[in-house]
């Protein structure tokens, strides 16, 4: 099982295990495919040297601290639960999780290498060719090219070369960009899985019972991303079990009865009916449908959902 060590400047030195590790650097949200080269990388030199595969992340995305105009919009792709999951899926030994805070980020570029990787008994650090650290890490020659010389050369240093897909750079950027035009599709090839999400069953109005479509209304409890408004193929799967039920999930605010409700995230699942209000669920957004419309009549929007239920079965059968 994974060792995560949180850790807050300034730290605590027990906290920190004994024996050498190889250390991945990196916020790492999606652990997108171009991370997982990262990873791998780490897990090569780790086998190599004889030592633990570590992965040093942070608790929150800078550019929220910051509070930038550039971020204003920012949705993380993966909750910090999610994340732990993927990494130990990976074969990472021991997970620093490090609060970004004004103490961490006012760190000169020497104090962070000192602190944040020699005295994590690094003997290589890895990382992709973006990764900055320290105070104005643009400013103050916080990057990757100037690490071998921080390092002096207690520490390997391995630079990680982006990753393409289609000529393009695999970033979380790139994965954004594509939920928030509901292609799920791209977001799952450039993140190596299917962009999940999760939520708790609450009470809804029970129109869709009341259509013959009964849905899970889901409340998301991560701040994580929700895609576009839309009607999606998705797969259902219920905290505590493996089983994974197919199911076409709505996006949007039930414009054909009025104008004023909220978003909400409506599950119809094919093969399921039972009651399981509180109950917490997991959602894999694995394809687009349909954009959103506003019907007519109640008859039009059932025709419209019997045949999304044909489409979501074919889609999914598949995927099974």
């Amino acid at each position: 099982m994974m060792q995560v060590v949180k850790l807050q400047e300034p730290y605590d030195n027990n906290l920190i295990p004994d024996g050498p590790i190889v250390l991945c650097l990196g916020f790492f949200d999606g652990v997108h495919r171009g991370h997982q080269a990262v990873i791998r990388e780490g897990k090569r030199r780790a086998e190599k040297l004889g030592a633990k595969l570590a992965i040093m992340t942070l608790d929150r995305y800078p550019g929220i601290v910051f509070n930038n105009e550039a971020n204003k919009d920012f949705a993380y792709l993966s909750s910090e639960r999610k994340k732990l999951e993927l990494f130990e899926r990976f074969g990472v030994d021991l997970c620093y999780v490090v609060s970004f805070d004004e103490k961490l980020y006012t760190l000169s570029q020497q104090d962070f290498v000192e602190k944040y990787i020699v005295s994590l008994h690094t003997v290589c650090a890895v990382a992709g060719s973006d990764y900055t650290y320290g105070k104005m890490p643009y400013a103050n020659g916080g990057d990757m090219s100037h690490l071998e010389g921080y390092a002096n050369g207690r520490f390997e240093v391995v630079k990680v070369s982006h990753m393409l897909d289609d000529g393009e750079k695999i970033s979380s950027t790139r994965i954004r960009k594509a939920l928030r035009k509901g292609n799920v599709k791209m977001a799952a090839d450039l993140l190596g899985y299917s962009y999940e999400t999760s939520g708790q069953v609450v009470h809804g109005f029970e129109r869709g019972r009341k259509l013959g479509f009964p849905t899970l209304n889901l409340e998301t409890k991560e701040p994580v991303m929700i895609p576009s408004e839309g009607v999606y193929a998705v797969f259902v799967r219920f905290e505590g079990e493996e089983k994974r039920y197919m199911g076409m999930a709505s996006i949007g605010r039930n414009e054909t009865f009025g104008n004023h409700f909220e978003k909400t995230i409506e599950i119809n699942l094919l093969d399921f009916s039972d009651m399981v209000y509180g109950k917490n669920v997991f959602v894999e957004w694995i394809e687009l449908l349909r954009g959103m419309k506003k019907f007519s009549s109640a008859k039009d929007l059932i025709e419209q959902l019997n045949h999304d239920k044909e489409r979501t079965r074919k889609i999914l059968e598949k995927r099974n």
